[in-house]
């Protein structure tokens, strides 16, 4: 039998750097396989994209800003079920309807909105104020957005680990922008090597984890964020105050699904002092750093 080799895809999608690594019989199904996730990995950015007029989620937005409703298809009904179930198990932390408060936080612009423009966007979120009876999604109020942001990544990630899975690979890994998918561990049974980046040091690492099997991923305020007066303000924002999470600075979580943890380690950036308790009570394997720089978690040694 042919032995299997090892094969690296780097490619970026999602406004970030992704890598397919996988061991295969040939080049050839590699490559294959290759095409085959990034094919789709890019099929759902076409789909969700906010940053495109022809995407699907443009098209559901354009209709919440009429305050209308559209019928959705399988996939994004799945997508919407979920961001429901994250809605109610977060008490309304977790809401795919406040990206409309990115109107506000401009980070290119350097400075803090003033309240009163907060205060307006945030009669316009609320999961709440969505009528979902699948597959028609109504909106009760105007100018509303929908944002996948959350859990479109982690969902490609899954997918594409099922995709490799299909396709006979036994022995791989998936990165779409540091949310990571175990196909399985290496040919000879060792696990992958894994390192959760420092949220405060460049190009630190806060912990290495061996892993053979699950998906991790992780939420910070370390990508997108302004410092001003010695304070920083992140990306994910509280949708009850319109402001960034101001507690935890790094979350990671792993599960057996990638979205799982995803939404799992966003969740415990926005509970703020409450994140470790709650994080506790998932039951699963979690690290933690607040912006004092204390951590804690079952992953610490």
């Amino acid at each position: 039998m042919v032995p299997l080799t090892y094969y690296h895809h780097d490619f970026r999608a999602m406004g970030s750097p992704c890598a397919i690594q996988l061991y295969a019989r040939s080049e050839k199904k590699a490559e294959q396989v290759a095409r085959v996730v990034m094919a789709d990995v890019s099929r759902l950015e076409a789909k969700y994209s906010r940053y495109r007029a022809d995407s699907f989620l443009s098209e559901i937005n354009r209709v919440a800003a009429k305050g209308g409703w559209i019928d959705v298809d399988d996939e994004t009904a799945g997508l919407l079920d979920y961001a429901a179930t994250c809605y109610q198990q977060s008490d309304g932390l977790f809401d795919i309807t406040s990206g409309i408060l990115r109107r506000a936080w401009d980070f290119k612009a350097g400075k803090i909105p003033d309240q009163k423009t907060i205060r307006s966007l945030l009669n316009r979120i609320g999961w709440h104020k969505i009528i979902w009876q699948r597959p028609n999604l109504a909106f009760a109020v105007p100018d509303m957005e929908i944002d996948f942001g959350g859990v479109v990544k982690e969902y490609a990630v899954d997918r594409a680990a099922s995709l490799c899975f299909d396709a006979g690979i036994r022995h791989g890994l998936i990165n779409l922008g540091g949310d990571i998918k175990i196909i399985g561990p290496h040919p000879d049974d060792s696990p992958w090597s894994i390192a959760i980046r420092h949220p405060r040091q460049s190009g630190g690492i806060l912990q290495a984890l061996l892993l053979h099997s699950g998906a991790l991923a992780s939420s910070g305020d370390y990508e997108r964020c302004i410092v001003l007066d010695g304070v920083r303000y992140g990306h994910v924002f509280n949708p009850k105050t319109g402001w960034p999470v101001n507690y935890m600075a790094a979350v990671s979580v792993i599960g057996e699904f990638c979205v799982v943890a995803g939404s799992a380690s966003t969740i415990g950036m926005l509970k703020g002092e409450a994140g470790p308790d709650w994080l506790s009570s998932l039951g699963l394997p979690h690290l933690w750093v607040n912006v004092h720089g204390e951590s804690g978690g079952s992953l610490i040694e």
